[in-house]
Formats: structure tokens, sequence, C-alpha cells
């Protein structure tokens, strides 16, 4: 039942090739992946690992259609070298794992024309797609799209109150499908905490729009509280991806005696880009209220990641 819903907002085709990036072991590759290109008859072409250049040698040597990554793939896919490739044939790349910013979308789809990215959401505990962005014509940029077939979503409040649409009225996404998990294995507290009511709690933050789209904010877990104000770090990362000169940043809070968090900027500059702390400081304060922008910006090399690619914060707070 998942495979058959999630092929068919994909647009998947028999004739479909696709390229598995993505680790098996991660409900993303293994479900969204292997299992749709299986249960639709498709091709799908196995990556080892990741590297930017090696995929696009492949997307062009296998005429791929399809390609499903997390967004710092996109982006390094951005930094790669495609001239004289043909990647005519793909038509369509999946976006989901973590908030893709707008302008790595904009970016990569003047790069390779023809192409549209598509976000959706979803997680392990969901066995992956919950909502999905189905259309180019359809989509909404920075979007996680809708519920799909057969899965209700609301927004919650602390009380569990579903809150009305708007992008003042943030919440946690909690779901009831077919398709939610019945617990953590040996878990049965942790099982408790995460099904109330008979709702499943994602920990995600985000609101939904007057047209029923979603819109993810953040992690609860990531959530900066600075002088008793909510700070969205995927806000200020939004900024900071808009600057010409930065490839990558993560945002996180750090103990302040005063303010109880303050917001830190970890920031990767593009190739061949020197960037200085005071400059990107700056050019945050002209696009965020007061008690937003990043007091202070640390210029890295790269960012922590995971197997699957995505930013891992919590090493970026030891």
């Amino acid at each position: 039942m998942n495979c058959t819903v999630a092929g068919e907002l994909f647009d998947f085709r028999d004739d479909d090739v696709g390229m598995a990036v993505l680790p098996m072991f991660h409900v993303f590759g293994l479900s969204s992946v292997l299992n749709v290109t299986v249960r639709f008859g498709g091709t799908l072409v196995l990556v080892p690992r990741f590297d930017a250049q090696a995929v696009i040698e492949q997307l062009a040597r296998h005429r791929c259609t399809i390609f499903s990554g997390v967004p710092t793939m996109y982006f390094a896919l951005l930094q790669a070298d495609a001239d004289g490739r043909d990647l005519s044939a793909l038509r369509v790349g999946i976006s989901g794992g973590a908030a893709i910013p707008g302008e790595v979308i904009r970016a990569f789809e003047e790069k390779f024309p023809g192409v549209v990215i598509l976000e959706g959401y979803g997680l392990s505990e969901t066995a992956s797609t919950t909502t999905f962005n189905i259309s180019a014509e359809q989509r909404k940029v920075l979007s996680i799209g809708k519920p799909i077939w057969g899965v209700e979503v609301r927004v919650v409040d602390e009380n569990d109150d579903e809150l009305p649409p708007g992008p003042d009225n943030v919440g946690e996404i909690v779901i009831r499908e077919h398709n939610v998990m019945k617990g953590y294995y040996k878990k049965p507290e942790a099982t408790a905490e995460a099904f109330r009511h008979g709702w499943f709690h994602t920990g995600d933050l985000a609101y939904r729009d007057e047209d029923g789209y979603l819109f993810i904010v953040d992690r609860k877990k990531d959530l900066v509280i600075r002088g008793g104000y909510n700070v969205y770090p995927r806000e200020i990362e939004e900024v900071l991806f808009d600057h010409p000169g930065v490839g990558a940043a993560a945002v996180i809070g750090k103990p302040d005696e005063k303010l109880g968090q303050e917001v830190l900027a970890f920031v990767v500059p593009k190739d061949g880009v020197t960037l200085m702390p005071d400059e990107v400081i700056a050019y945050c304060k002209q696009r965020l209220a007061a008690y937003k922008y990043p007091r202070e910006v640390r210029i890295i090399d790269e960012l922590p990641m995971g197997p699957t690619g995505k930013v891992l914060k919590k090493e970026l707070r030891l």
C-alpha cells in the first residue's frame, strides 16, 4: 500500500530509471526508492556511496529520469561539473529528509532545465511519505505539500488543540494514518509519549496555509528560545543560503547566561570564496528581526553529516 501510494504521487512509470544514492537501511532509500521502483517495474541504478561528480556521470550514462536525495545532495550536485553531460532525461528530483532551501531549488532547476524538485515529508515511524507536492503546477516552494491519500495530519498546540491556518499559528505536526508504526520496540514509555489520543506526535513544528499546504518551521528540539522569543533556525538558514558566498549553513542555539540561549550560525563558504563572520552577521541583521539574527558566526570547512547526508546538529552543539 505504501509503495503504491508513493509511486502514484511520484508519477513513477515502468520505463523510469531511478538512482539509489540513499542508504537502504534508511526509510527514504528503502521505501521511497527501492520498494517503489520494484513495485512499479522500473530500473534502479545502484551507487555505492554519494559522490557528486560520480552521480552526475551516472545520471547521464544511464539516462536516469528520477533522482531522490536529501538537500545536501542537491547542493553538492550544484557544485559539480555537468558541462558536456546530457541530463535531459532527468525530469524530477524528490527531496526529503530535511527542509530544502528555496535558493537550492531555484538554482538546481536553473542548472538542469526540465527538472522539477518536489518536496515531501515523512518519518521512519510512518513508513516514509506522509505529505507531498504532487506536481510542478500544484507545488508550493518551501512547503512539504499536502497529506497523501489515507493520511490525517493536524497542527496542534501544547494542549493538543488543533490550530487554525496561518504562519503565526505554529504547532506540532501530529499524524493518524494506515502506515504509522505500532510503537517503539521494547520502549513502552517512548511509545506512550509519542502517541496521545490516537495521534502520533512527530516532534516537527509547522503551520498550515489556507490551501491546506504544510510548511515545516523546525524540529522542536532545534527551537532556539532567545530572551523568551522563539527563534526558528530554518528561517535564518534560508537567509544564509541567499547569501551569494554561502555554500552551506546550520544554525543552533548555544547557552547564554543572560538570554538563556543565543543564536549561533555555522557557515561553509562556496569554493573560492572568503567570508568574514562580521560580514555574514551584518547580512543577516539587515534581513531578520533584531532578536533573530545570529550574534556569532563560525566559518568552517564542512558540516558534520550522517550516512544519509543530513546535517548532524548535535555534533555542532558539542
